[in-house]
């Protein structure tokens, strides 16, 4: 009735890396903006202060490595490691550094969300047809596997559940929980981000669509604008196959 044009593999990649590069741009100045607006640096300055108090208290250095740590003698590693714990144990320390990481997480929560909002919500659907302006650019769009265009709501579990949820941000916040806690988090990050890897490249392979997670929850394929036949909505698809139906017929009787 009519065939789906897949847009080419290369569009799509050249598509995503630039879209990929505005997404980053635009999170690091959302991230700038909200590291102002909370003080971030501040909070960081008074996390060094209350480390650099106990440096100077206890005549050490925290940052030297587990080498230099070696080579001390005795009395110096004691008072070395009753400095660490006094620091690990007092509660300032405990108590600014748990902000430092909330503030991490909001930041880096928010700024991503921001850049998703713009740049992969809000300019497709100024666009049309889920394009981004990568996809604009390489001539590719994005509309419902039945042919219809893209409703506001599918472009936003794409985008938001798919993309920002499930893609960006389930591994995001995985790896900074692991550079936080290793010892914690470090095996489910890497088993985490092993499976989504996983997930993708078998729905890219082995879906005749090649529709990644994000398409395969809103229901969602990308094609090739240009020679892609997409219909506003769903009556004028039926309409389109009625009459494709009687054409068909007719053609037949002949």
């Amino acid at each position: 009735m009519f065939d789906l044009q897949k847009a080419n593999m290369w569009k799509r990649i050249s598509a995503w890396l630039f879209d990929f590069i505005l997404l980053v741009i635009g999170t690091v100045g959302a991230a700038l903006l909200l590291s102002v607006v909370l003080g971030y640096d501040a909070q960081n300055a008074k996390a060094d202060d209350l480390r650099a108090s106990y440096e100077q208290a206890y005549g050490v250095d925290f940052d030297i490595t587990g080498t230099d740590y070696a080579t001390l003698d005795a009395s110096v590693k004691a008072t070395y490691d009753a400095a660490w714990k006094a620091y690990a144990e007092d509660p300032a320390v405990i108590a600014q550094y748990a902000l430092m990481f909330q503030y991490t997480i909001l930041i880096i929560v928010f700024s991503i969300l921001v850049a998703f909002l713009l740049l992969e919500l809000l300019v497709p659907l100024l666009l049309g047809n889920g394009q981004t302006l990568g996809k604009k650019i390489f001539g590719i769009g994005v509309m419902r596997i039945d042919g219809v265009k893209l409703s506001p709501l599918l472009l936003f579990i794409r985008t938001v559940l798919g993309k920002y949820t499930v893609e960006t941000m389930v591994p995001v916040l995985l790896v900074v929980m692991a550079v936080f806690s290793p010892n914690a988090f470090l095996m489910l990050a890497l088993i985490v981000i092993g499976i989504l890897s996983v997930v993708q490249l078998g729905l890219l392979i082995a879906n005749p669509a090649r529709t990644p997670l994000h398409d395969k929850l809103a229901q969602t394929v990308t094609v090739d604008f240009a020679s892609q036949l997409i219909f506003e909505t769903y009556d004028e698809l039926l309409a389109y196959r009625k009459k494709y139906n009687e054409e068909n017929k007719e053609s037949g009787q002949l």
